[in-house]
């Protein structure tokens, strides 16, 4: 491996929009959204609730409503959704894949046998990573909410005098998930959201932008959008059925690697939820073995 010129390539946007229960975070996500592309997907973890704006500023969207919460169950859900073709996808909350049913801390509890504390997380965290993986390298923007854990601090009212006052601290989630997007919203109950964390120029740390929506999307797709055309996944696989040899699907896959989209979620000939990863290994399979039936 050697090193060579840094270039900027054009991506999607990966934003984490964390707050208390009533700060607005499905609502802002569905701004973001359609800011973003026209064709939107959610994810829907909270009983419908995202289904209560169909109509709303003209919105229409496709919806799913997971009863289970396991992390690979949210890769196949993606995988889906990247077949869908849609621009824009929100998973809301995705706190439910961590303390959910079947999420994360249930999945340790059942699979880690005697001392779960180690090989519950041995085993399970291969497939949060998988998760996480389809989440980054899905084919379109991604916009995920968070709950965070509620405490009440004392805060002045208009009349100057103390009461209490209801605010979110830490996300529900694995500790650090949300650095693992280009943008973090925090959200307050009067529906403001502060850049607590941003890779987007002119969208700096520290901004607030009351009721966020098409503006702040018109400012992080500008930024993204700048920069080298990565081939897309549907360019991949299509690139794929259409080589020969396992050399050249090696070359392929490298090509991948080196742009991160291994996990990219999508499906397969039939219609089931893959990723490019698994896919160009089962075609190169394929390859092999179509080559050692002729030859024999």
């Amino acid at each position: 491996m050697d090193f060579e010129d840094a270039t900027k390539d054009a991506a999607k946007a990966r934003i984490a929009l964390t707050g208390p229960a009533g700060a607005g975070k499905t609502y802002t996500a569905l701004m973001l959204a359609f800011g973003l592309g026209e064709k939107v997907a959610v994810i829907d973890t909270e009983r419908g609730k995202a289904s209560l704006y169909v109509g709303r500023n003209g919105w229409q969207f496709k919806t799913i409503k997971p009863t289970s919460y396991s992390p690979l169950s949210l890769t196949d859900h993606l995988g889906k959704a990247a077949g869908g073709g849609f621009d824009a996808l929100i998973i809301d909350s995705l706190s439910h894949y961590w303390e959910g049913k079947d999420g994360m801390l249930e999945q340790v509890d059942k699979r880690g046998g005697a001392n779960k504390f180690t090989s519950g997380w041995k085993v399970v965290r291969p497939e949060e990573q998988r998760m996480i993986d389809a989440i980054l390298a899905y084919p379109g923007h991604v916009i995920i909410t968070l709950r965070t854990k509620q405490e009440y601090v004392l805060e002045k009212n208009e009349r100057g005098k103390q009461e209490p006052t209801r605010v979110g601290t830490k996300p529900v989630q694995r500790e650090g998930i949300e650095y693992e997007f280009d943008l973090i919203g925090d959200l307050d109950l009067t529906n403001t959201l502060t850049v607590s964390k941003s890779r987007i120029e002119g969208v700096e740390t520290g901004l607030t932008f009351e009721k966020p929506g098409m503006e702040l999307a018109a400012s992080v797709a500008a930024f993204l959008a700048e920069g080298k055309q990565v081939p897309s996944v549907s360019e991949y696989r299509g690139r794929a059925l259409e080589l020969d040899t396992v050399e050249g699907l090696k070359e392929l896959f490298e090509e991948v690697v080196d742009h991160q989209l291994e996990g990219a979620p999508m499906v397969d000939d039939l219609g089931y939820p893959t990723v490019l990863g698994d896919f160009l290994r089962k075609r190169a399979t394929a390859v092999k073995m179509t080559a050692s039936d002729g030859g024999a």
